[in-house]
């Protein structure tokens, strides 16, 4: 595929979070229904692949996941329902939808470890947090793949928050979501890779957490409120400024933190920690594992350049078990988007599709 077919669009918001969301809903009306299908057409087959023949009990889990949230962090909640009506969708689904990886975790993955672990699905996410000790230029270079059904692709669009009240904010994330991948004007940049444990349980999903993530002013802050929230499922986080570099691996009751403090961190989709991987709910594929490996060569130089950084994301040395994945290696998981920020800087840029084959947009905070 050529650049042009992974142009990327950007959209402005502004205004409280129910304007920003309703703003959202009306200009991404058609994308975000068909969203919302795809999603669920996509978590019919998954729960069907794992001996699962329906999805009832998802709606309910959303609603009370949607509850908590808004006691949480009613911004995020404000913002998404604005979001639901914009785009003429309920706002329950539209949770469902947007925070589908958690909400089928706690469909198939609540109560204690199985022995009978079904076999592990090939989405997933690469990221690298290169602390300034180790860049080549001095300040800590950060971000990440974000990988998921090919059909995700299109509806990745570049979100520009200008709140009336919180900081201002620049990242991806697919039309009807909250914030995934980005930056704030303080240069506190975030992001997640997907793991899997049981125990997950009608809680704060990802997306909410992550938005929430955004308003603070550094990642310590950030990092508090994520290690302490009501979480749904299993995830890890990097929360990344120009002083720090965290990431948490966090199960719906455990979180365990690391830091670039020793050198670069990295991450992709199996559990590390031994008490969360002894509640790993699925059996990892070798993607995750190859991944993981090579990026660790990757960064072997005492040195990291950013275009370093981009090379890993770009990386093909695999196949169809490298970094950067590609919609015709038939994995049912690919590179959807890319995101390099350089915090210090207060400067992020992100592609749709993979990083050697998208558009790339910068945005550099005043």
């Amino acid at each position: 595929m050529s650049a042009p077919e992974f142009d990327l669009e950007v959209v402005t918001l502004s205004g409280s979070p129910r304007a920003m969301g309703r703003a959202h809903g009306e200009t991404l009306r058609d994308r975000i229904q068909a969203f919302v299908d795809v999603r669920f057409a996509a978590v019919a087959r998954y729960c069907g692949d794992r001996g699962r023949p329906t999805i009832d009990g998802l709606l309910d889990i959303a609603a009370e996941s949607q509850a908590i949230s808004q006691a949480w962090h009613a911004d995020g909640v404000e913002e998404h329902l604005g979001i639901a009506e914009g785009a003429g969708v309920d706002p329950v689904r539209l949770y469902a939808a947007t925070n589908m990886t958690d909400m089928r975790d706690v469909l198939l993955l609540g109560g204690a470890p199985r022995a009978d672990l079904p076999p592990g699905d090939a989405e997933g996410c690469s990221a690298v947090m290169v602390p300034g000790a180790r860049a080549a230029g001095g300040q800590a270079v950060v971000g990440q793949t974000w990988d998921l059904n090919p059909t995700d692709v299109e509806f990745i669009v570049a979100f520009h928050r200008q709140p009336t009240d919180g900081p201002e904010t620049w990242g991806i994330s697919c039309v009807g979501c909250l914030s995934l991948v980005g930056m704030n004007r303080h240069g506190l940049t975030v992001g997640t890779t997907n793991i899997k444990t049981f125990g997950a349980k009608p809680g704060v999903g990802y997306l909410n957490l992550l938005h929430r993530a955004l308003t603070a002013p550094d990642a310590e802050t950030a990092a508090r409120w994520l290690t302490a929230a009501p979480r749904a499922g299993a995830h890890t986080y990097w929360l990344a400024d120009a002083q720090r570099q965290i990431e948490l691996e966090a199960a719906p009751t455990r979180v365990v933190r690391r830091d670039t403090s020793e050198g670069p961190v990295w991450r992709t989709n199996h559990c590390i920690d031994p008490e969360i991987l002894a509640t790993q709910g699925e059996t990892p594929t070798p993607s995750t594992y190859h991944r993981y490996a090579r990026i660790e060569h990757l960064l072997s130089p005492a040195q990291i350049s950013e275009q370093g950084v981009f090379d890993i994301f770009a990386d093909r040395a695999d196949g169809d078990l490298s970094v950067n994945r590609y919609h015709e290696d038939d994995q049912g998981t690919a590179t959807n988007a890319v995101v390099i920020a350089v915090p210090a800087e207060r400067r992020v840029r992100a592609c749709r599709g993979p990083a050697d084959r998208g558009v790339w947009v910068e945005h550099r905070f005043p």
